[in-house]
């Protein structure tokens, strides 16, 4: 898809699908508001799905244009010090998320990686996030961020002891609107891992999940080729 498409793509999302959402957002509400009083329970339960229906949709339109603009976005690769970065992005997320600082998230020291630093903070604000929310119901929930040992290209790692997943359902994972929890549980829209798989895989890299229900999850993601082809790409 071409930069012309691409911009005509979330200017139809951006617009022409909110135009008739507000449509049906605005007169549901003048009917709840003008006539609700003369309705039935049932009948107001109606108008109230309708209208959470259409704050989801809009909350899924907005994920496509933040998804769509990844793409736009130039790779600007440069020294980041992952740690530093993981531990500004753990205290932002437990405070929204927490409000307090009942979650105890442990990151590793000396991380480091070849990165764009814009990017590589939206994968771990996904990742550290979705480990806060999924183990935000245990007695005492805990999050852990480093890199597995010895590993040729580096392999980070985001780990939680939350709700996990069943391993059969994985390859559900990074599809876009796809969803292990129902939102009642946990909420979001789905299309978080989606853009952490895009944005990894713009960088070369890969990610996968390693889970058990009740037992936590596991985010392994790679940044790059191994420092052997990078070596001998260079010569």
């Amino acid at each position: 898809m071409g930069l012309d498409e691409q911009a005509a793509l979330r200017h139809a999302m951006s617009h022409d699908l909110r135009a008739p959402l507000r449509v049906v957002e605005g007169f549901t509400r003048i009917l709840k508001e003008d006539y609700g009083s003369q309705l039935d329970a049932q009948a107001n339960g109606y108008l109230d799905r309708v209208l959470g229906a259409a704050e989801r949709m809009s909350d899924m339109i907005d994920a496509l244009l933040m998804h769509a603009q990844l793409s736009s976005e130039p790779l600007r690769r440069q020294a980041v010090d992952v740690s530093a970065l993981a531990k500004d992005v753990a205290g932002e997320q437990v405070l929204v998320l927490n409000g307090s600082a009942r979650a105890d998230v442990d990151v590793a020291e000396g991380m480091t990686a070849h990165a764009d630093p814009v990017l590589l903070r939206r994968v771990l604000e996904n990742l550290i996030g979705n480990a806060l929310k999924y183990s935000s119901k245990t007695e005492r929930p805990h999050v852990a961020v480093g890199v597995v040992p010895e590993t040729d290209p580096e392999v980070f790692f985001v780990r939680d002891n939350g709700a996990g997943f069943d391993m059969g359902c994985a390859d559900k994972l990074f599809g876009m609107f796809q969803r292990l929890h129902s939102a009642k549980e946990f909420p979001g829209n789905g299309v978080g891992l989606a853009a952490v798989q895009h944005i990894v895989q713009r960088h070369g890299g890969r990610i996968w999940a390693e889970a058990a229900v009740g037992q936590g999850a596991c985010f392994y993601f790679t940044l790059g080729a191994s420092r052997h082809h990078q070596r001998r790409t260079e010569r």
